[in-house]
């Protein structure tokens, strides 16, 4: 996960201090982390990993059932989550070359980046963008004090997307993968790019603040190792309204207890009264 400016983890999720001194800020993926059940998609996945690894390295798997079963069974339960660190620290890399990118920094050696990179670099060329004229912001900290959130966007960029060619402000995210298809996106990525589009305000690099700019379109920019897609995402009003929902639920969540005292019966009472005595 990307560690952008002001964000911090915390034991109920990633939160955002606020440069201003007001309250800490829930942020927009720590809301869909916490209130959008995504277990029915990666259960499975992580079956189906546990399974392959299972099936690649059975004779080894064999050979120390008897004797090292505690630890074998503690490295098979973290197989999958060993994927998932490593799928999201490539997308934390992506997403720097990319800024790099747009920004004309240095980008470090990295080929397993490279070929995602590539691919970026194909979809600016294909949109004819010049980075000095067509980008308003990339990695841009973006806040709803009102609602109490505030999130990343990635990339805030004009494109001929319009009537005749008229170019647009849109809002868009990356999301890399190794296995899903270019065009591929989940339900909350709408969630998502809502929460940021109707924030109220945008940070600059010097934590001095602007409106946020008024967005005309929403997008995910799917980056994968030999193809990319951009699939524009439905980021309106009832999208804004459903991710409130859900930012209620977390903010209820966050503040609820997880431990109360038990109700002792009245048996149970005299018992220990008498004992006592």
């Amino acid at each position: 996960m990307t560690n952008p400016k002001h964000a911090r983890q915390t034991e109920r999720g990633r939160y955002y201090s606020d440069p201003a001194g007001g309250p800490d800020l829930v942020s927009v993926t720590n809301v869909l982390d916490t209130s959008v059940n995504k277990s029915m998609a990666l259960v499975p996945w992580g079956v189906k990993l546990t399974v392959e690894h299972i099936f690649d390295d059975w004779k080894a798997i064999a050979r120390r059932l008897l004797g090292d079963r505690a630890t074998l069974t503690k490295e098979i339960k973290a197989v999958h989550a060993d994927v998932r660190e490593r799928a999201a620290d490539l997308g934390d890399r992506v997403h720097a070359a990319a800024e790099a990118r747009l920004l004309g920094a240095p980008i470090p050696d990295d080929p397993e980046v490279a070929p995602y990179l590539d691919q970026f670099d194909l979809w600016l060329a294909s949109w004819g963008v010049d980075p000095a004229e067509h980008v308003e912001a990339t990695e841009i900290t973006v806040v709803h004090r009102r609602l109490g959130y505030a999130g990343t966007a990635d990339l805030m960029i004009w494109l001929p997307t319009g009537p005749a060619r008229r170019l647009e402000l849109w809002l868009i995210d990356y999301k890399s993968s190794a296995t899903r298809p270019a065009k591929s996106v989940y339900p909350e990525n709408t969630l998502q790019l809502a929460a940021l589009r109707y924030a109220e305000t945008a940070l600059l690099p010097d934590d001095t603040e602007q409106p946020m700019p008024r967005i005309e379109r929403t997008g995910v920019l799917n980056l994968r190792a030999t193809s990319h897609a951009l699939v524009p995402m439905p980021a309106g009003r009832s999208a804004h309204r459903a991710f409130r929902g859900a930012l209620e639920n977390t903010r209820w969540l966050h503040a609820a207890k997880s431990s109360y005292p038990a109700l002792i019966a009245p048996a149970d009472v005299a018992r220990t009264t008498k004992e006592v005595a």
